[in-house]
């Protein structure tokens, strides 16, 4: 995808403050259906052969970057710093120059690395469009129709060919391997806007210098409810904090039993909102569920997201882990908490972190697994892109093959320089099973096509040959890995999905289940 859907967040509108309008100064907004997904500032300078963008996705992460263009389009140099989301200290910087056929990147930590391309060969940071723009100016400068214009991503770095074809005075076609977009453009060859059908991305451009900005979610509890939500600073050990919410009760008799939810792979807030999917908020549901039946409930931002603090560049799931553990022993020193009666409900890799924690303390009084994994990842991501592919019309039979094997040697570069995916590809959740011996409920959409179903009774036997006697697995026909009601399970389709709120059937058995072990 050329927009990741990881994560992944609920509609937020933008805040536009229009400052004074400059002839080479833009913004491009991102948007997936009606949900604004991105924002990404630039700025030209001509002259001086310079683009300067701003990228943002909403709610996570920020990319800055600075690159030297030739007369001719093409990317001889630039200087890249990622952000933390609020943050104003870069927590990564490379600086990158590509000459002839070889990409060199200086990282502020002094290593320097290098990679093979194509000569001609143009930088790609996901999903600028800015970027986007210096393929177009490219192909114009080019002026051969259709032409082949190289691409070196930064994030897997792999080198791929975008085929840009004329479709007339104002519109080209630039097909990706995997995807294909139409782009609008000027008469000088500049993109004033795009649109990508297969997964239903729109991109406007508006002219001038912008001040934009996503309001903030809303994680009020709803009117009339009988609990409050109280903002929390969460204590870690590595020495930042973590921010969420903490909903309680608002009429309790002595202390109460408390859920820390633990969220999906990808930085994602304490809702686990996904981009796309306007109006998915699993665990906003879940607090609401379970403040109504006496139980408070902790959701956090991932480190590094949101209201959290910390760096989560290099951290795996087992980081995440520590995370939790922190989340725990915040809540064992809040007087209105019982700390005898403490559970964690984990949603897809929250479900494989869930096990880790509970392992280590058996003090826990039960673990929700939602939709986790039982196989390595190497298997459930290898599962993933050939149901992705296979179900994706623009991809003929005839280069499946060859689609998959290109966006595995992507996974497996990306395993070589990120911590997370390499522990990922190769961690076994069944031996951790075989050690957990506190309650357990195993829940799996029936429809699941990202963990398929196969994975939850392979769990429960995991659990029970440990000798875990308090397993319980339910499978939910009709339910995809969102636990929505689905037909195909297809993630492509999540957004176009009639109702993003998880039904009674799921959020009544995981309140039913925790209620009974807290008794």
């Amino acid at each position: 995808m050329l927009v990741a859907a990881t994560a992944s967040l609920a509609a937020s509108p933008l805040v536009v403050s229009v400052a004074a309008q400059t002839p080479d100064a833009g913004t491009f907004v991102i948007r997936h259906g009606a949900d604004t997904i991105a924002i990404e500032n630039f700025t030209r300078s001509v002259p001086a052969g310079t683009v300067t963008s701003d990228l943002t996705l909403r709610g996570a992460s920020r990319v800055h970057f600075t690159a030297t263009v030739t007369a001719d389009g093409l990317i001889q140099h630039m200087t890249i710093d990622g952000y933390a989301p609020g943050a104003t200290t870069p927590a990564s910087h490379g600086d990158v120059t590509i000459a002839h056929d070889t990409v060199t990147v200086a990282r502020a930590d002094g290593m320097t690395q290098r990679a093979a391309t194509s000569p001609g060969a143009l930088l790609w940071v996901n999903p600028s469009f800015v970027l986007v723009d210096q393929i177009a100016r490219r192909a114009h400068a080019v002026n051969t129709w259709p032409t082949g214009i190289p691409i070196f991503s930064l994030a897997g770095g792999q080198t791929f060919a975008a085929r840009v074809a004329k479709l007339g005075a104002d519109s080209i076609d630039i097909a990706f391997p995997d995807v294909e977009m139409h782009v609008a453009v000027n008469e000088a060859g500049h993109v004033v806007g795009a649109s990508i059908p297969a997964q239903n991305l729109t991109i406007q451009l508006v002219p001038g210098t912008h001040a934009l900005s996503f309001a903030p979610p809303d994680y009020s509890p709803p009117a009339g409810a009988p609990y409050v939500a109280e903002t929390v600073t969460v204590p870690t050990p590595a020495g930042f904090t973590l921010g969420g919410t903490l909903t309680l009760p608002r009429n309790h008799a002595g202390r109460v039993p408390a859920v820390v939810t633990i969220t999906g792979s990808g930085l994602e807030d304490r809702d686990e909102a996904i981009p796309g999917v306007n109006g998915y908020r699993p665990f906003y549901q879940l607090a609401d569920t379970l403040g109504r039946r006496g139980i408070a409930v902790l959701r956090l931002d991932d480190r590094g997201y949101g209201a959290s603090k910390g760096n989560a560049t290099n951290a795996t799931s087992r980081d995440f882990a520590n995370d939790v553990r922190a989340a725990l022993a915040y809540l064992r020193t809040r007087p209105e908490i019982d700390p005898k009666k403490l559970f964690l409900v984990g949603h897809s890799e929250g479900g494989l972190i869930a096990p880790m924690v509970a392992a280590s303390d058996p003090t826990l009084r039960g673990i929700v697994l939602m939709a986790g994994t039982a196989d390595k990842g190497s298997d459930i991501i290898a599962s993933q892109m050939h149901y992705a592919i296979d179900n994706n019309p623009s991809i003929p039979e005839a280069q499946r093959a060859q689609a998959f094997a290109r966006q595995m040697a992507i996974v497996d570069s990306a395993a070589a320089h990120q911590a997370w995916m390499h522990e990922f590809l190769s961690y076994d959740p069944v031996p951790t099973a075989r050690s957990v011996h506190v309650p357990v409920l195993i829940l799996q959409g029936a429809n699941d096509r990202q963990v398929t179903p196969e994975q939850a009774p392979k769990l429960d036997s995991a659990f029970k040959a440990g000798g875990n006697a308090d397993v319980t697995m339910h499978v939910f026909p009709g339910l995809d890995h969102l636990f929505l009601a689905d037909p195909t399970g297809n993630p492509a389709g999540y957004g176009a999905l009639q109702s993003k709120r998880i039904g009674p059937e799921v959020l009544g058995t995981i309140a039913d289940w925790i209620a009974k072990h807290s008794s």
